[in-house]
Formats: C-alpha cells, structure tokens, sequence
C-alpha cells in the first residue's frame, strides 16, 4: 500500500495544527501511512446526542482511504453513515521513558490523528478490495485463502469509506530530558523499549490435522520498525501533547 499521487502532506486546518512541541510532528502523508500501516487498532471519536464516544476499531488503509466495518447495527457506524465528523487515532508506543524526575516520564511514540467524514460503501467490488485489505493487515497472504464473504454477509457487514485528508503525524524518540540539576541523581534513567512480538500460532482444536500451518503464521512478519531511542537530547518541556 504506497503512497499515492496525492499532497505530501495532510491537510492543515485549525484542529489539526500542532500547538504544544511542533518540533515532534508533522503533517507528512508518507510517515502517516507508514504509522497507520504498521497500528493494528485505531480508535474513533465521535459525538452522538450530545454524549462524547471513542470505540476500538480494526481498520485497513487502501491508498488515500481507511476502512471501517462492523455489524449494520452498529451505533457508530451508522452515526458515520449519515456524515457525522470522527476523529480517527492511531498510536505506537515505542518505550518508556524513565527520567530521573517523576516530571519528565515520558513515552516514545509515533501517533496520527486523522479528522473527517465517513461515508458507507455499498459497492460489491469496494467491499470485497475491503474485506482483503483487513484480512491483508492482519496476517499478509492471508485473504488469498480465508472463504470471501457470502451475499448474506456482505448484507449484513457496514462499510464505511473515511478519506485520508486531514490530520496529523507525533512522534516522540530518544532519552529522558531530565532537568540540569538532576542529572547527577542515584537515580537509573533511560528507555525501556516496547516492540509488539507475535507468539506461537495455536491450532483451532477443530481444525483438521491434514491442514498444514501457513509460512504466515509459522513466521508472522515483524509489523513493526526498528526504533532509535538515542536521537539528541534538548531541554524544552518534555510533553506528549499535541
């Protein structure tokens, strides 16, 4: 899934302009994707009479657009359906950052938040390119032997289409940025680093012992990058705001 011919950049609106650490994100379209690419969950934020809402959501990226899909009955989206605006987040955590000062723990992390609106797919073709590219970021080969989806299924499956126009890119690297006076503490600081490892695939007990594992699941492909946490120090205020 590239980038497409498309603005480098996500578009720059008042809500998607970073405030608080600027020199931590930005709006590049390519770092974007690489994020969305590797998250597996990504959160949707929405509002519905008059109450706040966030849901869990599987996702896939097909170029310039996410997909979304979940049971018709499904509250949020059928709110989406109707052109309500989300606000769709995606977050790595890469380490913990433990600083010798209780002020300046911190977290490296890569995060996109995405702002705009849904609209529901009903088209077979978009819908089953869809279902492959959610099956595709779960375990890649993995739709060219899943079962399609039935006509029942596909009736009874939402899809909702969300454009990749708007939003931005965080990300935090590197060391603890702890105070000048407190860097001669008895106090061990540094980057526990986080990495998301896949185990041992577990065979469904009813599936057939003729049925031999796939090189996909006997070695799941690594989702995620290799992080440095040694990028240079600097002594603004360590925040993970936006």
């Amino acid at each position: 899934m590239g980038v497409d011919d498309h603005s480098p950049t996500l578009e720059i609106t008042d809500r998607s302009t970073l405030r608080r650490r600027r020199d931590r994100g930005s709006h590049d379209r390519a770092e974007a994707y690489a994020i969305l690419d590797e998250g597996i969950v990504c959160h949707v934020a929405f509002v519905i009479d008059g109450e706040p809402c966030i849901v869990p959501m599987a996702y896939a990226r097909i170029g310039d657009t996410l997909y979304l899909h979940g049971a018709v009955a499904n509250r949020m989206l059928r709110h989406m359906a109707t052109g309500a605006a989300v606000c769709v987040a995606v977050t790595l955590v890469d380490g913990l950052v433990l600083a010798r000062a209780a002020f300046h723990h911190s977290m490296n992390y890569r995060s996109v938040v995405l702002y705009g609106v849904g609209a529901r797919t009903q088209d077979v073709d978009e819908i089953d390119a869809a279902t492959a590219a959610l099956l595709e970021h779960m375990a890649p080969g993995r739709s060219a032997e899943a079962r399609p989806p039935t006509d029942i299924e596909r009736t009874a499956t939402m899809f909702i289409r969300f454009p990749i126009e708007e939003g931005s890119v965080k990300i935090r690297r590197g060391p603890p940025i702890d105070d000048e006076e407190d860097l001669g503490l008895d106090v061990w600081a540094g980057v526990v680093p986080f990495a998301m490892v896949p185990g041992e695939g577990q065979r469904d007990e009813l599936l057939s012992p003729d049925v031999a594992t796939p090189p996909y699941v006997e070695a799941y492909p690594p989702r995620a990058r290799s992080v440095d946490h040694s990028h240079r120090r600097d002594r603004l205020f360590d925040s993970t705001t936006r």
